[in-house]
């Protein structure tokens, strides 16, 4: 399944989260870290696994953005979650080692069994580690950026985080993970410059993008969809290879290899994708 949008819900607001479910995101991302207040926490917890207890609690996966990893609260938010059957995926904050992936599934196995982990990078080492934590460990499903952090630790604006967005980009494909998504764009009444920022997040390699709004999840699907253009281009594409191998000429000129081939039928999948599963956006 690719993914291409996923929703933050603070943890301490279910009546906001059993909203997100149908929000339209292909991902809920119930917060326990930045959209909770600390006198909050134990409650968002509490809610949250009240929530994912009796098995999946929507139509679309749930995962959980547990505290900092070296604060106080990682360890019992970990414990108390990862054994439950609605929850499908963890997510890391502040990662800067395989060892903070190690010591988050030890707290997060149960048997045999670990959920799949999403760090974050929201440092410089973070972002200097980014392959040896895409592979530190056999759960990882995927990275991200946390790009408010990262930027206060790197002492830089938006237009200063090419090399750590490149890092990320190049470190997933490495490791062979799903492309990342970009982080959340906090004004959520600028559609517009949303939508201008996420084509220079897909021209990047990033796929997809979280939201911190319903609002803003059809602007991120309609970003990231193939165009109709880039569709018939890959079908052509893929049609010639099925009856050449190797290296490819195209009715105007045009030579294409294998990679070229799967790049063409990547867009022809996420375009099924984009078809067969409707959002709803913004209610």
């Amino acid at each position: 399944m690719t993914w291409l949008t996923w929703l933050y819900v603070p943890g301490d607001r279910p009546d906001v989260v059993a909203k997100a479910l149908r929000s339209g995101a292909d991902v809920v991302l119930v917060d326990l870290e930045d959209a909770v207040a600390p006198e909050r926490k134990a409650y968002a917890r509490a809610a949250t696994a009240e929530l994912l207890a009796q098995g999946p609690p929507g139509p679309v996966p749930v995962h959980v953005r547990v505290n900092a990893l070296d604060g106080p609260l990682a360890a019992d938010d970990i414990r108390t979650l990862a054994h439950l059957p609605g929850l499908a995926g963890l997510r890391l904050p502040k990662v800067t080692s395989p060892g903070d992936l190690r010591r988050a599934a030890g707290w997060a196995r149960t048997g045999t069994h670990t959920p799949p982990l999403y760090p974050l990078l929201e440092s410089a080492l973070g972002i200097e580690r980014a392959f040896e934590i895409a592979t530190g460990h056999g759960a990882v499903r995927g990275l991200a950026l946390g790009e408010a952090d990262l930027r206060a630790d790197l002492g830089v604006g938006p237009g200063g985080l090419g090399y750590a967005r490149g890092r990320a980009v190049v470190a997933a494909r490495a490791a062979g993970l799903a492309p990342p998504p970009q982080s959340v764009y906090p004004d959520v009444r600028d559609t517009e410059g949303l939508a201008r920022d996420c084509a220079e997040g897909r021209a990047l390699g990033f796929l997809g993008r979280t939201a911190i709004h319903p609002r803003q999840l059809p602007v991120i699907e309609a970003a990231y969809r193939p165009s109709p253009a880039q569709v018939e281009a890959a079908e052509e594409i893929v049609s010639a290879a099925e009856d050449e191998a190797g290296a490819l000429a195209l009715a105007d000129g045009r030579f294409v290899d294998a990679a070229v081939v799967a790049g063409a039928r990547r867009t022809l999948a996420l375009a099924r994708r984009s078809c067969g599963s409707p959002r709803n956006g913004a209610r």
